[in-house]
């Protein structure tokens, strides 16, 4: 009556087993599970009591019992269990068995020797843990025994046949019992040895080796050829000796598995390796001191691209999280964390590392701030709209105002990438109020540059209104800017955005700005305003003998702003723009460079060649001409266009823009490529040095002026006096 009314405890069992993918594991089925309320993933070793014998049923109580109590990094970790009187379950963290990893990994090229190393590294931990410490016997070691997680480490498992070195109240009965195919991992001294306890668990990590290399082990006499093993001398890893020692005749000379380990992590060894040295960090990560964190993250970097991806992905970006949650490490984390978010899903990637990004941003360190800018073309993808305008957004523009020149330089490049994400507030109020002051304002020369070359990019993503307003006077203003480029800048301004002129504006407003500059003391700037204005002449020209053809050529002046995805061409070149630091353009530069002319000479260096940007492949080829260039000690970065030349101010000039009259489009679909740069402690040139045709600075200029015009009105004044004589007391001037 009572069993009547009895639960059945499987359905309070917190775990749901997955019918696919189950696998025999000696007397054990292994399942995939997940937990009912989180789904969770698991695995859950299942025996069936009434499909085995008393012995078995015995062995699976034994390592449910050893699987509860021993706790070990390196020792599959138990997560539950349930003991019944039809079955008995083992649930523990998910893992394959490393058989099934080792065939995985062959069908994609094999397991890598880094892998292997850290795996065996693991096992042999584990096995010493219970030798050593624990004083206990594994009696099973084998393929059949070592699991391997998500992130790819390495788990002892088989805890059936663990007895105590100084005698078990209750014997159990030995593998090959159960097993008699396990009868050739038996050590040749049987279990009466004169060795020590742990010859016979050496003997079958010896084993263990030997099938990791090579396959199934056919007989015990086969371990004395290392057969594929030997590979490892090749590639100067020593195990070779230390291996014949597992497996040697004598039980009196097998090693110790600490030992073992040991003459492996010694210079040369096996598993004296990058791999593993930072793995071994990781797991101490947390009683490391702040200095030795940020080295090693560091360093990190350079060694990720020969790690498993999939240990990157569970093992080393958690521990960059908990760095930067937790630890402090700051910007250092950076570069590795991107290099591990490129194997991640976009599903992963939102979840995992966008909240850090998004953190990050809000961040007053300025080292941070900087590196998110300079690598934000690694995430912006990822970026959602609602999250730019609302959590990015907010914390970038304060770059705009930074004291460091390099911060406002990183923040003006941002733009390019975040424009087609901005809403109408921000892309049409708040950015362009900051690039008007940034323009007109900013002492930097190469920033107000920038801020033209940015504002003529992010165009099409400006309602028509706004284009309107902004552009004429942005690009005008612009070319009146005392600083060359900058003038250049404008005058490529006007011919990138043509297309958002009426033929009106461009006769009455443009075509005049540009006649300007055709007397512009810079050779470069009056190249590119002769360019400029025949583009434009040739426009009125095609309506002037075809008015019909004037809806046509201004069909894009009202045109509605452009959606991040059309513009295909302008997001290949941002994505290279932003990306181009100092370093690279130093090492991409025309010949000759090294030598630049001074900044007012009407002759510039020949250019080495164009700079071709392919926005198929959304990169910019340059050319590879290596020179010399001699750095000064602070912060340097230059502004060029397409190709470059170089001023004795570092700035890049803007020369051979080649323009199609014909059509009024560009032939270079990309007009300008943004290297800003700024030299500390030595400011570019001021309003009061620009130079005139004549010769004379402006500030020179206007001196002489006005000293003319004060001799001139001395001169009216003497003649005035000299005419009508001195006034008499009382006499009223009539003049």
């Amino acid at each position: 009556m009572w069993s009547f009314f009895a639960r059945d405890p499987i359905k309070d069992f917190n775990y749901e087993l997955l019918p696919e993918n189950q696998e025999k594991s000696g007397i054990w089925t292994l399942s995939r599970g997940k937990r009912k309320t989180t789904s969770e993933p698991v695995s859950v070793f299942v025996y069936e009591v009434s499909q085995g014998t008393e012995e078995q049923t015995q062995l699976a109580k034994a390592a449910l019992k050893r699987t509860k109590t021993l706790r070990h990094p390196n020792i599959l970790s138990y997560v539950d269990g349930l003991e019944t009187e039809k079955s008995l379950y083992i649930v523990t963290e998910p893992v394959t068995p490393l058989a099934a990893h080792l065939k995985l990994q062959a069908e994609k090229g094999g397991a890598s020797d880094l892998e292997v190393s850290w795996g065996l590294h693991q096992i042999v931990k584990a096995l010493s843990f219970l030798v050593n410490d624990c004083h206990l016997n594994h009696n099973n070691l084998g393929m059949w025994a070592v699991f391997v997680d998500r992130a790819g480490e390495w788990k002892l498992g088989g805890l059936d046949h663990v007895t105590s070195d100084q005698g078990d109240s209750i014997s159990l009965p030995p593998p090959k019992v159960i097993n008699p195919d396990l009868e050739r991992y038996d050590p040749p001294e049987g279990p009466g040895n004169d060795g020590e306890k742990w010859t016979g668990d050496v003997w079958r990590l010896g084993c263990l080796i030997w099938e990791v290399f090579n396959g199934n082990l056919p007989r015990a006499s086969s371990l004395r050829s290392l057969g594929k093993a030997d590979r490892f001398v090749s590639l100067h890893i020593n195990v070779s000796p230390h291996y014949c020692e597992l497996v040697g005749a004598n039980p009196k000379i097998r090693p110790n598995p600490a030992r073992f380990l040991l003459n492996c992590r010694s210079p040369g060894g096996f598993m004296n390796n990058s791999f593993v040295e930072s793995c071994l960090f990781l797991e101490e990560i947390q009683i490391k001191e702040p200095a030795e964190k940020q080295q090693f993250f560091q360093d990190l970097s350079e060694n990720l691209d020969s790690f498993p991806e999939d240990f990157c992905k569970h093992k080393v970006l958690p521990q960059l999280l908990t760095a930067f949650e937790f630890g402090n490490a700051g910007a250092v984390v950076l570069t590795p964390l991107f290099k591990v978010g490129k194997y991640l899903s976009a599903e992963e990637y939102q979840q995992k590392i966008i909240p850090v990004i998004v953190k990050m941003f809000s961040s007053t360190d300025r080292a941070m701030r900087i590196r998110l800018l300079q690598q934000m073309e690694q995430f912006i993808q990822y970026l959602n709209e609602a999250a730019v305008n609302s959590q990015i957004f907010p914390h970038v523009v304060h770059g705009f105002t930074d004291t460091n020149p390099a911060i406002r330089e990183q923040t003006v490049k941002s733009m390019l990438l975040l424009a087609p994400k901005l809403n109408e507030a921000n892309l049409n109020q708040e950015l362009m109020r900051h690039f008007a002051r940034l323009q007109a304002r900013d002492d930097q020369g190469p920033i107000r540059c920038n801020t033209t070359v940015c504002l003529g990019k992010i165009a099409p993503y400006l309602n028509a209104g706004m284009r309107q307003r902004v552009l004429i006077s942005a690009f005008s203003r612009a070319t009146k800017d005392p600083f060359p480029a900058s003038r250049a800048a404008g005058v490529l301004g006007f011919a990138a955005t043509h297309q958002y002129y009426s033929v009106a504006e461009s006769a009455s407003r443009i075509l005049p700005t540009l006649c300007t500059l055709t007397m512009d003391p810079d050779k470069n700037v009056r190249d590119q305003a002769f360019k400029a204005i025949k583009s434009f002449l040739s426009k009125l020209e095609t309506v002037s003998e075809d008015p019909s053809k004037l809806a046509e050529i201004e069909k894009e002046v009202t045109a509605s702003a452009q959606t991040g995805g059309s513009a295909a061409t302008w997001a290949g070149w941002a994505v290279t723009g932003v990306s181009s630091l100092t370093s690279k353009l130093i090492r991409n530069a025309p010949a000759g460079s090294e030598a630049p002319p001074a900044e007012n000479s009407t002759t510039l260096q020949p250019a080495a060649g164009p700079v071709t940007t392919n926005t198929a492949n959304k990169g910019v080829q340059q050319d590879k001409s290596d020179v010399s260039f001699q750095r000064l000690r602070p912060l340097e970065v230059t502004f060029s266009f397409t190709p470059t030349s170089r001023n004795k101010e570092g700035v890049g000039l803007a020369s051979d823009y080649n323009w199609d009259g014909a059509e009024g489009k560009s032939t270079t679909s990309d007009l300008f490529i943004l290297v800003f740069a700024v030299r500390e402690n030595r400011k570019y040139i001021s309003n009061n040095h620009a130079f005139t045709p004549s010769g004379l600075s402006k500030a020179e200029l206007a001196k002489k002026k006005r000293e003319e015009r004060r001799k001139e009105l001395e001169a009216k004044r003497a003649e005035r006096k000299a005419a009508k004589g001195p006034l008499k007391l009382g006499a009223r001037k009539l003049d």
